[in-house]
């Protein structure tokens, strides 16, 4: 799932890189508003659940959940990247034993305590990215651009 993330981002920038900046950020009545805004949130989205993964109980206090950030087409290409090798490197580490128990997190401000199983918040984080890459897809559709498809099958 790691492998296919990465590979279903660069997709996204692909297809995304023929459209303007302006047509990235333009509202076309998604979730999160516009392409950009909701790549924005899987990157943001991404880096809270695997720091919640790795034992971080309160993510939030370090890492700032954006959709405005990053606002440059070419930084967001970068941190796109690096979160997705992040990503791989967790996964490839990942053994067995370490999704068993529990993860326990704080939701924003501190208040809610929320304790959920380790193997159930890891298929989150590809669930959630795979949500919102189909929110995206259809946009840059929409827009005339062309992403790869999306078939399991097709990553090789």
């Amino acid at each position: 799932m790691a492998r296919y993330n990465s590979w279903q981002n660069r997709s996204l920038i692909r297809a995304a890189e023929a459209l303007t900046d302006a047509a990235r950020w333009q509202d076309r009545g998604a979730f999160f508003g516009s392409i950009a805004a909701t790549l924005n949130h899987l990157y943001w989205a991404d880096a809270l659940i695997l720091a919640r993964l790795m034992g971080n109980e309160r993510p939030q206090d370090t890492i700032t959940h954006s959709l405005t950030n990053p606002a440059d087409w070419q930084d967001y290409r970068l941190l796109r990247r690096r979160r997705d090798r992040q990503i791989e490197r967790w996964a490839a580490d990942l053994k067995d034993a370490e999704l068993s128990g529990t993860v326990v997190w704080y939701q924003a401000g501190g208040a809610t305590r929320v304790t959920t199983s380790r193997a159930l918040c890891a298929v989150q984080l590809f669930n959630h990215q795979t949500h919102h890459r189909g929110q995206v897809h259809a946009m840059l559709t929409a827009a005339g651009a062309k992403p790869d498809v999306t078939d399991l099958t097709s990553l090789g």
